[in-house]
């Protein structure tokens, strides 16, 4: 049945009167707001934007980190029958003032004050209003406060008694809720415009194939800006009746879980890659016995989560050596998550096997699933108790998969987007024949898993017409706990080159263990002991490739890439054009060095 975002919203407040729909960090410690409390919020805050002028169509921008407000926001405009822009706080000030721009927003709401002042001075300041969820600024500081406009919106509210539901009423489910502007790994962000139905849709899709109760606990810190997160880590959890602490921040999210204890997580593959290796880091580094306990533990329960995606279960000697190993290894690597998650669903880009498997191997499952921005997101997800690593799932109920020319990925059905914002050429070619073109390419195997091996436009294709996929060759890299990040080249090139970006905690470390040089990081990277260590790495994977397939030579960067730099997505995926163009010369030494 056809629903919008703020009736799910509002109907889970009336079932269920939680004392706990949601949790944030305060000096004081974890403070729970209750259901009440927060539909009083949205209710106030609806009236006070509405004072502001926002009316149904209008685009009001929200630019801020995940925390309370940011939904109260959220939902406070989807009531008004107005649209969510949502915008990475993240973002340069000009990438930032584009989307205002290109959106018409006709309000934004931002977290800081440092947020205000990225979009509202220099000379391409905006003139856009803006409402800052930080304490008020000193007087006559532009912008409004939002404590103000809540407690103003109580006033009228109180007035006003009616107003709200009325506002309800008028939201249609074909109606657009968000326009939301794709991460840009090729080129100009596009708006994907969503409507409440698709996403609802999506939100009843995922439920029928995920259980998700009122007793459980997610702990969001993901950004609510990504489509991802938005659907999964919120208004599924509206609809389970579940309740949502937010982290202080990705890098607290260890500390958090721990005093949190959330049964469900929610993360990107560099997420559950970081922290594979940090748990493979801390393993390997113990003493003689514990170090043999934990490469024993691990592998006992490896082989017990290969038996499970085979459909058996342990028996026998070896199910006593399963429950063993799990007590000693399992049990602690959950307790450094607070001991109590049920499973963890890892979407936005293909989550490798081995990582998968050695979650499973921990006692803590990993339901992987496959969808973009412009379908709501989710279009496959793996059914639990019957996962496939290397596999995103079948399709969700409802949703149609294909494959296209070229091996292209193909879906259609209630979660496909609206279109993209203002931009009629785009939205022909992305939804060409009725079906969207995802861009990516897979296959369907006899039981109707979908299998990703890579995007269309990341293929490389070296100049002896051989097609290499890039993203599956690193995430095998990714696996080894020597390499935090890898991006293979080679694109009408006579052969493939990586540039790799070490783990520096354990590269640095056993640095230190062997005496390596450390005056700096590259004098490090340049020591020939270290190139050793990675050309054994690439060694593994180059064994079992064909020639062509084959990485020749390798670079390594004495940094991380960032967000901040432009070489990553918000969601961390690698812009390889970026990375082509900004170590161009360091690229092309790997082509014209001896041997090349």
């Amino acid at each position: 049945m056809a629903s919008t975002l703020i009736r799910i919203f509002l109907d889970s407040v009336e079932k269920r009167d939680k004392p706990a729909l949601f949790m944030r960090k305060s000096a004081a410690g974890w403070e729970s707001i209750p259901s009440r409390k927060a539909r009083a919020d949205v209710e106030h805050l609806a009236h006070g934007l509405a004072a502001l002028g926002v009316a149904r169509g209008d685009r009001v921008a929200l630019i801020s980190e995940n925390r309370y407000e940011w939904v109260l926001s959220d939902l406070a405009i989807l009531s008004l029958g107005a649209v969510t822009v949502p915008i990475y706080p993240t973002l340069t000030a000009q990438q930032c003032r584009y989307i205002l721009q290109n959106s018409e927003a006709k309000l934004a709401i931002v977290s800081t004050f440092a947020q205000f002042d990225k979009i509202a001075t220099g000379e391409q300041g905006l003139a856009t209003p803006l409402v800052v969820m930080d304490p008020a600024p000193p007087p006559g500081t532009r912008g409004q406060a939002f404590s103000e406009l809540l407690a103003d919106g109580a006033t009228r509210a109180a007035a006003s008694p009616r107003a709200f539901r009325e506002w309800v009423e008028q939201v249609q489910p074909e109606a657009m809720a968000t326009i939301i502007y794709t991460s840009g790994t090729t080129g100009e962000p596009k708006g994907a415009v969503l409507s409440h139905n698709n996403i609802a849709s999506n939100v009843a899709a995922c439920l029928k194939v995920v259980q998700v109760g009122s007793n459980d606990r997610c702990l969001s810190f993901l950004p609510l800006c990504h489509i991802f997160e938005r659907m999964a880590g919120l208004y599924v959890m509206f609809q389970a009746g579940a309740t949502i602490a937010f982290a202080e921040s990705i890098l607290t999210v260890a500390p958090d879980a721990v005093e949190v204890r959330p049964t469900i997580l929610t993360g990107v593959p560099r997420f559950y890659e970081k922290v594979h290796a940090r748990v493979m880091a801390n393993g390997l580094a113990q003493p003689w016995i514990q170090k043999r306990i934990f490469v024993w533990g691990l592998g006992v329960g490896a082989a017990a989560a290969r038996l499970r995606f085979e459909g058996r279960q342990p028996s026998g000697l070896f199910a006593f050596q399963a429950r063993i190993a799990d007590k000693l290894v399992g049990a602690k690597v959950r307790a450094r998550v607070g001991g109590r998650v049920r499973f963890c669903i890892s979407g936005g880009a293909p989550l490798g096997p081995k990582i998968m498997e050695f979650f499973f191997a921990v006692g803590i499952p990993v339901i992987e699933g496959y969808g973009l921005t412009e379908t709501s997101p989710v279009i496959c997800l793996n059914i639990p108790g019957r996962e496939r690593p290397g596999s995103v799932g079948p399709p969700v109920p409802g949703v149609e998969v294909r494959i296209g020319d070229q091996g292209e990925i193909l879906t259609r059905g209630p979660h496909v987007m609206l279109g993209y914002f203002r931009n009629e050429e785009a939205t022909r070619i992305a939804l060409e024949g009725g079906w969207f073109h995802t861009g990516d390419v897979g296959h369907l195997d006899p039981d109707g898993f979908l299998h990703i091996t890579d995007r269309l436009k990341d293929l490389l294709v070296t100049a002896g017409g051989k097609k290499v996929a890039p993203q599956p060759l690193e995430s095998r890299l990714k696996t080894s706990p020597w390499i935090s990040e890898a991006v293979m080249l080679g694109d009408q090139k006579p052969y493939c080159v990586a540039l790799l970006i070490p783990d520096f905690l354990h590269l640095e470390a056993e640095a230190k263990a062997r005496g390596w040089p450390q005056e700096s990081r590259a004098a490090l990277l340049r020591h020939p002991e270290v190139r050793d260590l990675y050309q054994a790495e690439l060694d593994k994977l180059n064994a079992d490739l064909a020639g062509f397939e084959t990485i020749k030579k390798f670079e390594l960067l004495d940094r991380d890439l960032s967000p901040e730099a432009g070489e990553l997505t918000p969601t961390l995926k690698v812009r390889r054009r970026v990375i082509m163009q900004r170590f161009a010369d360091l690229i092309e030494s790997m082509y014209r060095s001896p041997g090349a």
